[in-house]
């Protein structure tokens, strides 16, 4: 018996939203170089051309579309014009979103003291774009045409309260929420719904959280380290076979409404 690549995606078309982004971009390439045609889509013009001619100077098929994700009718807009150049979608991954500054670093503000604009800009950012709007657009395109794979990506914060990110945590578990309720409405229309947690990956946004000026880790990074068993902080493409099996329905044809962690053991530890 001739086995079949279970992790072939030739003929699917991938939206990545937030691709622009360390993470996004990661699975933006992982999942082109599975197969699929990729749709970059980003705020960051030079970073989404950058991400689409790396894809295809590997090989791959890719093109970048400018979209504000909290943005409905931007949304709509590149909808448009990625069904005339690459096909009908066929996998969404969500990977837009992020901490807000303003309420991140909170460990002197008691949360009384919180202000609801900022609260509510976490929510508009990792919530209505990061989750909300997209499953709507090019879900919703996708269960009308009775076939599809959606992968969220939460965060090990939306599973336990972590210190300084209590509205970045909050928005995350509605995300995790939200992938179960799309799982279990659009089970019976042929679209997978799924999510990936990643644990603590350096990036743009949480650098001056993990690492001090001269590039030592900080006490909050020493503190993640020693909860994480592999004692080590994940890299960008520890995220992509996770994102390819939950996109394939080959591989994972009978799974929806999971939650895949890829975090080093972070939610396995205790003391």
């Amino acid at each position: 018996m001739v086995m079949e690549n279970l992790f072939d995606l030739t003929g699917e078309v991938a939206v990545v939203v937030g691709a622009t982004g360390l993470l996004g971009g990661a699975l933006a390439s992982g999942l082109a170089a599975a197969g699929a045609a990729v749709a970059v889509l980003g705020r960051d013009h030079e970073r989404g051309l950058l991400r689409v001619g790396a894809i295809r100077e590997a090989g791959g098929v890719a093109e970048f579309y400018s979209i504000d994700a909290r943005d409905r009718s931007s949304l709509h807009g590149a909808h448009q014009l990625i069904e005339d150049a690459l096909g009908a979608p066929t996998i969404l991954v969500n990977a837009a979103g992020g901490n807000d500054a303003r309420v991140t670093v909170t460990a002197d503000t008691p949360f009384e003291n919180i202000d609801e604009n900022d609260w509510r800009a976490n929510f508009d950012l990792n919530v209505v774009g990061g989750a909300l709007l997209p499953c709507q657009e090019f879900g919703g395109a996708m269960a009308a045409r009775g076939a599809g794979s959606i992968v969220n990506l939460t965060s090990v914060a939306a599973h336990v309260p972590l210190s300084r990110v209590v509205a970045y945590s909050a928005s995350k578990a509605a995300v995790l929420s939200l992938t179960r309720f799309l799982a279990r409405e659009w089970a019976g229309r042929g679209v997978r719904v799924n999510s990936i947690t990643p644990g603590f990956f350096p990036s743009e946004q949480n650098r001056t959280l993990l690492f001090n000026d001269d590039g030592t880790p900080t006490e909050r990074a020493h503190a993640i380290l020693q909860h994480t068993p592999m004692a080590k902080f994940g890299q960008p493409r520890d995220l992509i076979g996770a994102c390819i099996f939950l996109a394939s329905r080959r591989a994972s044809g009978y799974v929806t409404g999971a939650d895949i962690c890829v975090d080093g053991g972070f939610l396995s530890s205790s003391i």
